[in-house]
């Protein structure tokens, strides 16, 4: 598949940003008297980083202003669902926000179910992928998993920043936290690479009922140029340039956020460490990301091969 810019910054910045916003959900729980600049820049920042992503996406649609129908099919479209819970979470993350932030009246529940929402949107944008059977490598239950733990460990990496910037240090238990979460969501990554299926469903054996007597092969292409979909579905990048960039993806999106934690621990400078941290995991996120659609390929390309 080709890869939109506009689809992996949202899929990138709106991940981390939901996810700081639901660690925030159940932020009452640790300090209830946290200070108004505190609020501000925690919330402003997971707001900013969701709306960013949310926004950047409608690029990649051929009439961004009539985004809004989208919404209207939730009951059969994981897209519509997505943007429909979007919607709810920032509403109720922004009451949440206001509330504690004017009136220093964090409600508990409603910051739950901030949470909650931020979980079942980042859950519906992997299903919007996970759905597609015409893709093997997207059509698992693995494939939303990878993108709710991605959500968490890149949200509480800014939490840890966050927290740094405010107290600073960031502590040892959120540092090993952080660690185990991006440790977490790599493994899981790891595994949806290491189990992915690169044989068709179908060949052009199967599809003409020749395969049984032997090799199937397109005598002649359908078209004698590229057409839409030979430019969108089939991209292709080979496997040594998709081996090295899984490798510069798992190097700066998980290695060198945790070494660079362990540093801010045993150097002190928590922020700078940590800033640092944040900035090369979005990096890798973006090449995971990336690799994400490069890698996969759609059925109808058999059509042209």
């Amino acid at each position: 598949m080709h890869p939109a810019n506009s689809v992996i910054f949202f899929t990138v910045f709106s991940g981390a940003g939901f996810g700081l916003l639901f660690l925030l959900g159940f932020a009452t729980m640790a300090d209830e008297n946290a200070s108004f600049l505190f609020l501000f820049v925690h919330f402003g920042i997971a707001f900013a980083m969701a709306v960013a992503g949310l926004i950047s996406s409608t690029f990649h649609l051929g009439h961004p202003e009539r985004a809004w129908r989208a919404l209207t099919q939730w009951r059969s479209s994981w897209l519509s669902r997505e943007g429909v819970l979007a919607i709810l979470t920032l509403l109720c993350g922004g009451a949440y926000a206001l509330l504690w932030m004017f009136f220093f009246n964090p409600i508990a529940p409603l910051g739950w179910l901030t949470a909650v929402l931020a979980l079942l949107t980042v859950w519906a944008t992997g299903m919007i992928y996970a759905q597609i059977k015409a893709v093997r490598l997207w059509y698992r239950l693995l494939t939303p998993v990878c993108y709710l733990l991605f959500s968490l460990a890149g949200g509480m990496l800014l939490f840890l920043m966050l927290h740094a910037a405010f107290f600073g240090e960031a502590g040892p238990f959120l540092s090993s936290v952080a660690m185990v979460m991006l440790l977490i969501a790599w493994a899981a990554k790891w595994w949806w690479w290491r189990t992915r299926g690169d044989a068709p469903l179908s060949t052009p054996g199967t599809a003409t009922g020749l395969g049984a007597i032997g090799k199937t092969r397109l005598l002649e292409a359908p078209h004698t140029s590229d057409n839409y979909l030979m430019k969108e579905m089939g991209f292709q990048i080979g496997r040594k340039h998709a081996d090295k960039l899984r490798l510069l993806a798992i190097g700066l999106g998980g290695v060198a956020p945790v070494v660079l934690i362990l540093m801010a621990r045993a150097f002190g400078g928590d922020v700078v460490w940590l800033l640092l941290a944040v900035i090369v995991h979005l990096l890798g996120m973006l090449a995971e990301r990336w690799l994400f659609f490069a890698e996969a390929k759609h059925a109808v390309m058999a059509f042209y091969r």
